[in-house]
C-alpha cells in the first residue's frame, strides 16, 4: 500500500510540475557571437580590426576567441584568446573551465599549432609590458610571410593574494601572421593591446595591489625630464645676432674684340676655315697679333682687380714719386 501511494504521490506531483510549465524553449550553454565591441581585449590603434567575437561563460568565468584580420598565406586565422579565471557563477550550468599552468611543454605544443609550415622559435629575452611579463615565438616561412605566437598570464603575486583579494587571473594568447609585417611590428601589438575586462570586487582582482609613487617625486636632486630619452639643455643663441654669411664674387669674364657678341638684328659672320688667302695688291698677314692689340686686354684686366696700397704709401707718403706708379 505504502508502494502504491508513494507512486500516485509522484504521478501527482509530475502533473502539477506540466501544468505550472511555461513551456518555453531554452537554449543549453554553448559559444555564442558577441558584438565586437564588446571583446574583453582590444587591439591597438591601427589594426589588426576585429573581425568577430566568439564568447564561452563558464562556471568559473569567461573566454573569448578574438579573430582578428588576417593578411598570409599561412594556415590559420589571426586570434587573440582570452580567458578570465576566478569569477564563480557567471553561468553554473556550463561548469567550470579548466585551469592549467603555463609551462614549457604546453607552450611548445600551441605554438606548433598556430602556425603550421613555418618554423617558430622561442625568444630567450625577458620582456614585459603594461600588464607584466609575457613571452613570444615568432618565425618566417619560404614566401616571406612573418608569424608570432605571445603567451600572457596576468595575476596578482603571491605576496599580494590575501585572505580577501587578488584572487582572479587572466590568460591571454596572441596569434598573428603577416606576409608584409616584420617580427618588430607584430611584436608592437603584444605592447599595444587593452585588457577591457574586469571583475567584480576586489576578491577576484588580477592586478595586485597598485604600485606606490615614485620615490622621486618631490625629492630634490632627482630632475624629471619631459621625454623618456633624457631632456638635456642645448645652447641657444639668446640676445646674439648670427654671424653673416660670407659673400663671395663672381669672378669677371674678360673677352676680347674677337670673342665680343654681336649686335642684337645682326646676323654673326661665320670664322674662315683655314688661312685668309689676301686680295691682289694686299701685304700677307701674319698670325702674331701686334703689341696694341694685347694692350687694351692687359688694361681692363688690371681695372677689373682690386689694387692693394702699400703700408708706406698711406698718408702723406701717397704723394710721392714711387706710390704713383
Amino acid at each position: 500500500m505504502r508502494l502504491r501511494e508513494t507512486i500516485l504521490l509522484l504521478a501527482v506531483t509530475g502533473m502539477m510540475a506540466g501544468c505550472t510549465s511555461t513551456g518555453g524553449v531554452r537554449q543549453p550553454s554553448a559559444p555564442e557571437a558577441v558584438a565586437p565591441e564588446k571583446a574583453l581585449v582590444l587591439p591597438p590603434p591601427g589594426g589588426p580590426s576585429i573581425v568577430s567575437v566568439v564568447e564561452r561563460k563558464r562556471g568559473n568565468g569567461v573566454e573569448q576567441t578574438i579573430s582578428l584580420f588576417t593578411s598570409s598565406s599561412v594556415p590559420g586565422q589571426n586570434s587573440l584568446k582570452v580567458e578570465f579565471f576566478g569569477a564563480s557563477g557567471a553561468n553554473p550550468g556550463a561548469g567550470n573551465a579548466g585551469f592549467s599552468k603555463i609551462n614549457e611543454s604546453g607552450i611548445a605544443r600551441e605554438v606548433a599549432r598556430s602556425a603550421p609550415g613555418v618554423p617558430m622559435a622561442t625568444s630567450a629575452t625577458f620582456l614585459q609590458n603594461a600588464y607584466g611579463p609575457f613571452g613570444y615565438a615568432s618565425g618566417r616561412n619560404r614566401a616571406g610571410d612573418t608569424c608570432l605566437y605571445a603567451w600572457q598570464q596576468i595575476r596578482s603575486s603571491t605576496a599580494a593574494n590575501t585572505l580577501a583579494r587578488n584572487f582572479g587571473m587572466i590568460q591571454l594568447r596572441l596569434r598573428l601572421c603577416d606576409a608584409r609585417a616584420s617580427e618588430r611590428q607584430l611584436l608592437g601589438i603584444v605592447y599595444g593591446y587593452t585588457v577591457t575586462g574586469t571583475f567584480d570586487g576586489e576578491l577576484w582582482n588580477p592586478y595586485g595591489n597598485p604600485p606606490p609613487a615614485d620615490v622621486a617625486l618631490g625629492r630634490t636632486g632627482a630632475p624629471i625630464y619631459p621625454d623618456e630619452g633624457g631632456f638635456r639643455a642645448s645652447p641657444m643663441p639668446i640676445g646674439y645676432e648670427p654671424a653673416p654669411a660670407s659673400v663671395t664674387r663672381p669672378r669677371a669674364v674678360v673677352r676680347s674684340a674677337s670673342t665680343a657678341q654681336p649686335a642684337q638684328g645682326v646676323a654673326p659672320v661665320p670664322a674662315p676655315i683655314g688661312p685668309r688667302v689676301p686680295l691682289p695688291g694686299e701685304a700677307p698677314q701674319t698670325s702674331a697679333r701686334p703689341a696694341a692689340a694685347v694692350a687694351p686686354i692687359e688694361q681692363s684686366v688690371r681695372a677689373i682687380g682690386v689694387t692693394v696700397p702699400s703700408p708706406d704709401c698711406i698718408g702723406d707718403a701717397a704723394m710721392t714719386a714711387a706710390c704713383r706708379r
